[in-house]
């Protein structure tokens, strides 16, 4: 996972409530297991529209978004965050994100930030501006910035070491490599029969 300490970058705006994750990445696109080209799938009914943010400039370039409250709400699919990823989104602001989507952020390098609704419509109206649209977010501090603007946003001290060293569950699985090692090598001289069966 790529560590994430700070971005600066051009946030997109999206209004909208209750956006779930079918919404983010339908269905029709859940049938990949790879997370590479997903991107191009992002929002796909709203990018119909040649109008939607994200197929305008600069924010067809975002690494930020700002959405309305209850963000990826719905299904649990961790295709959703991986196509937002594999567009360049790597934080999303909302005052309300969905606890399954939210944990699945962390998992995947994204920071989701939850913020009070009054300063996510501040940054919603600063990222409505070319002019205004880059922010930066510094996980460090744990501050976005934006046009003279500065929020503070809370996030959990282990995930936050995870983030900033890119430590994902499969990093964290293998820093017990030798004990697992011991384990099955105690597995294997106790219930040979065992890795006969399974091997």
């Amino acid at each position: 996972m790529q560590p994430f300490a700070k971005l600066d970058a051009i946030a997109a705006p999206l209004p909208l409530e209750n956006v779930d994750t079918d919404k983010i990445l339908a269905a029709q696109f859940l049938k990949t297991v790879h997370r590479a080209g997903l991107g191009k799938a992002l929002f796909a009914a709203l990018r119909q529209d040649p109008d939607f943010v994200l197929n305008r400039s600069p924010w067809d370039r975002a690494g930020i978004l700002v959405a309305g409250a209850n963000f990826g709400c719905g299904s649990s699919r961790e295709h959703a965050p991986w196509a937002l990823l594999d567009f360049g989104i790597r934080c999303v602001i909302a005052p309300g994100i969905a606890d399954i989507f939210y944990n699945n952020c962390f998992k995947n390098g994204i920071l989701p930030i939850r913020l009070p609704g009054e300063e996510v419509t501040t940054l919603m109206t600063l990222a409505s501006d070319p002019a205004t649209a880059p922010m930066v977010v510094d996980l460090k501090a744990q501050t976005v910035t934006a046009a003279g603007c500065a929020f503070h946003f809370d996030v959990d001290a282990k995930r936050k070491n995870d983030l900033l060293n890119g430590i994902d569950e499969i990093a964290e699985t293998l820093k017990y490599t030798p004990d697992i090692d011991r384990h099955e090598a105690m597995a294997q001289s106790q219930r040979p029969w065992m890795r006969t069966a399974y091997s």
